[in-house]
């Protein structure tokens, strides 16, 4: 078949991977790079060269199977990274890092503020409410509606809790708004959070990190049909004919037999001319959060204090910000042995010392709110109607592993799984009838 891929994200190239031995592919990507998120930064300073990633960068052998499975299949080398999170909130000049003892009371004041030690605290009592969370919705007793402020609320938590702790840490997460963070659905945070080790202080997973970048990952995987990328190639509009699929550039329509549309869903709803009412309803319910991510090597970004220094840093000021405003410390997450620190800060680009500024792109993130999670439970009812397919991270938590899964579970509506073997469980053939 002549199979279209529109994308070249992690789920795009998952879906070409796959499918390119068995189909004619043509693979469509609006950049003029292919990878996505996926995105390493060649830099030259002094005589050395550095190879620093801005957008996906780090993962677990616990969380991520498929993709290290992938990485295993294309012989692609990894090593260890460091995993910490602190914050600084500008307002009131606190600076914590979640290690140890002597790096969570980085500042020794910390010691003598109740406020603090609450904190700490509730801490502890929301990981074994949460717990038991996760328990009862195993049991399908959860009640999925229930946002984390509700979830909060009931706990009686502190405000410290809720601005030093909560909101920092899933905003960095999930890049997200932190002024509507806790409108995020409880059960799918703490089904997540306990997924990931993140309600006990033992037993975290040990997270990894591409060598030489992640998109060393990209160049394996490439070269077999590096020749049907079409780079710098945007998609206008696919629409469902009779006789295919319509896709339009500016080159001009191509008919297609089957489309993947590997964007995130905001995007994929806005390519379809012939959109149903279905995928109006299911594609249009998940939001997006635009962030300005900045590689730069402006130091003031870090904790004043060097002992609250992590790899990820969550800083606060004092005015409200629609966005996470989170510092990527470069050097501790890709083991970089440089006289200079490398950071990757999202948002506040404005306040960056622009000599400093080695490069900027923007990413969007996609917002998981009740409707949202309710919108991925629909999945099935769009997938595959009038030859038309949609594969992100949107349909899992927004992760690499999660754009791996929606690649496999298109590819596995082909007949082909994570091998790129034919499965013997093909699917039924879905009639190319227009939505």
């Amino acid at each position: 078949m002549k199979v279209a891929i529109v994308g070249t994200g992690i789920s795009g190239l998952v879906c070409a991977h796959l499918l390119h031995p068995h189909h004619e592919i043509t693979v469509f990507e609006a950049n003029d790079y292919v990878g996505g998120h996926t995105n390493t930064v060649a830099v030259s300073l002094d005589g050395r060269d550095y190879a620093i990633d801005t957008g996906f960068i780090v993962y677990n052998e616990r969380n991520y199977p498929n993709f290290v499975r992938l990485l295993d299949q294309l012989g692609v080398a990894t090593q260890p990274s460091s995993m910490t999170f602190s914050v600084r909130n500008e307002a009131t000049g606190l600076e914590w890092r979640g290690s140890n003892l002597n790096t969570m009371f980085a500042q020794r004041r910390n010691l003598l503020r109740p406020s603090f030690h609450r904190m700490l605290v509730d801490i502890v009592r929301f990981n074994r409410a949460a717990k038991r969370l996760v328990s009862d919705d195993q049991l399908g007793l959860a009640d999925e509606s229930v946002s984390l402020a509700q979830f909060v609320s009931a706990l009686r938590l502190s405000p410290r809790f809720t601005e030093d702790f909560l909101i920092p840490f899933g905003a960095s997460i999930w890049s997200a708004d932190p002024t509507t963070f806790l409108d995020f659905p409880a059960t799918t945070y703490t089904r997540f959070m306990s997924n990931h080790g993140l309600l006990d202080l033992r037993g975290l997973p040990a997270w990894r990190t591409v060598a030489g970048g992640s998109q060393r990952y990209v160049e394996k995987m490439v070269p077999p049909f590096a020749d049907r990328i079409r780079l710098r190639t945007p998609v206008s509009k696919v629409a469902r004919r009779a006789e295919g699929v319509e896709v339009v550039t500016a080159d001009g329509p191509e008919i297609f037999d089957r489309v993947i549309l590997a964007g995130h869903s905001d995007q994929s709803l806005r390519l379809l001319a012939d959109a149903g009412p279905a995928e109006h309803e299911i594609l249009g319910a998940i939001r997006y959060q635009p962030n300005t991510a900045t590689l730069h090597t402006d130091t003031r970004f870090l904790p004043h204090n060097p002992r609250a220094r992590a790899s990820w840093n969550y800083h606060m000021d004092a005015r409200e910000r629609r966005e996470a405003t989170l510092t990527y410390w470069m050097n501790e997450l890709q083991a970089i042995d440089s006289p200079h620190e490398f950071m990757v800060t999202l948002n506040r680009p404005d306040e960056i010392d622009r000599s400093r500024v080695l490069a900027e792109f923007e990413y969007d993130h996609p917002v998981y709110d009740v409707e949202a999670i309710q919108a991925q439970g629909r999945r099935d009812e769009i997938q595959g109607v009038g030859g038309t397919f949609f594969a992100g991270a949107y349909w899992g938590y927004g992760f690499h592993e999660d754009g791996v899964r929606s690649a496999l579970d298109v590819c596995r509506r082909f007949g082909i799984g994570l091998d790129g073997i034919i499965l013997d469980d093909v699917p039924a053939e879905i009639p190319l009838v227009p939505a």
